[in-house]
């Protein structure tokens, strides 16, 4: 069972920055994408990042020039560095992750940008 556990959610005041982490319980190499997604309440998750295991990386317009995605494969771990939060980016944060077959959520982190 692969699990993938988020952590670094917490109350942060607007322009502040937090980073969040994705730690799998198996190689990333073998991840093709690792995502970033988000969600409130009466809303459809949406996409926030994603990078390839190529490096390329995918960008929200939201959240482009403010939110950097990166994945140290040495530590099977996914980051999201989010710099200048607005309120509007509070939310739940979801890992993903996906191979040519299987897809893999994390059970999500709480993100609160007070204004």
């Amino acid at each position: 069972q692969v699990q993938l556990v988020e952590s670094g959610g917490g109350l942060v005041q607007t322009g502040g920055s937090l980073r969040l982490s994705c730690a799998a319980s198996i190689s990333i190499v073998s991840i093709n994408t690792m995502a970033w997604y988000r969600q409130t309440p009466g809303k459809q998750r949406e996409l926030v990042a994603s990078i390839t295991s190529g490096g390329s990386t995918n960008y929200a317009d939201s959240v482009k020039g403010r939110f950097t995605i990166s994945r140290d494969n040495a530590k099977n771990t996914a980051y999201l560095q989010m710099n200048s939060l607005k309120p509007e980016d509070t939310a739940v944060y979801y890992c993903k992750g996906s191979s040519y077959v299987y897809t893999w959520w994390g059970q999500g982190t709480q993100v609160t940008v007070s204004s």
